[in-house]
């Protein structure tokens, strides 16, 4: 079953094979925590969360279009539940700690080292500090790797809007990390 895509899977499950239904979630556990860690801080949450939107996914897969990607439907039940969760508990910040960048230059000195723990640690506050609307796209393309139409499809916004969204996102990163210079004399 690994070879099959998730589309096919679910409809084995559908016919009756419940047991595929670990493959779903060996798939997705990983990356959906990797999307929520970027919405909720506390990591009991998450795993209640992610629990939830596969018991949610589970229960609605009859729902399910099988013309669509599953990997859009699922990652839709995985931002309404962080959405619902976010207004249980107004005021959590976002934690982009766990956000893995790749370095340029595995060699680097320890000058230059410091240099990108310093540069992450600042792109993760100016992408704290953007407003869920420009931050769900900008993670959703950058660090979950989706398609403006991936993209689209979970947030349930126009392609084009997508496009709008992480392009201002962008430019309010970088306005965002040129204060972050100023702040420390950079």
């Amino acid at each position: 079953m690994e070879q099959s895509s998730d589309e096919q899977i679910v409809i084995a499950i559908l016919e009756g094979d419940k047991d595929l239904y670990r493959e779903i979630i060996k798939r997705y556990e990983i990356k959906l925590s990797r999307y929520l860690r970027k919405f909720i801080a506390d990591k009991d949450d998450i795993e209640d969360i992610l629990q939830v939107v596969f018991i949610k996914a589970y229960k609605n897969l009859y729902g399910f279009d099988i013309k669509k990607k599953f990997s859009s439907w699922i990652y839709r039940i995985a931002h309404n539940e962080a959405i619902n969760n976010l207004k249980k508990i107004k005021g959590n910040r976002v934690s982009l700690d766990d956000v893995e960048y790749k370095l340029i230059d595995e060699k680097a000195d320890i000058k230059g080292e410091a240099d990108r723990k310093f540069l992450k640690h600042d792109v993760e506050k100016a992408i704290g500090c953007l407003k869920p609307k420009y931050r769900e796209p900008i993670v959703l393309f950058y660090l979950e790797e989706m398609s403006y139409e991936e993209i689209s499809d979970v947030l349930r916004i126009p392609k084009n809007t997508v496009g709008t969204l992480i392009l201002r996102g962008k430019n309010l990163i970088k306005d965002n990390l040129e204060e972050i210079n100023k702040k420390h004399g950079r």
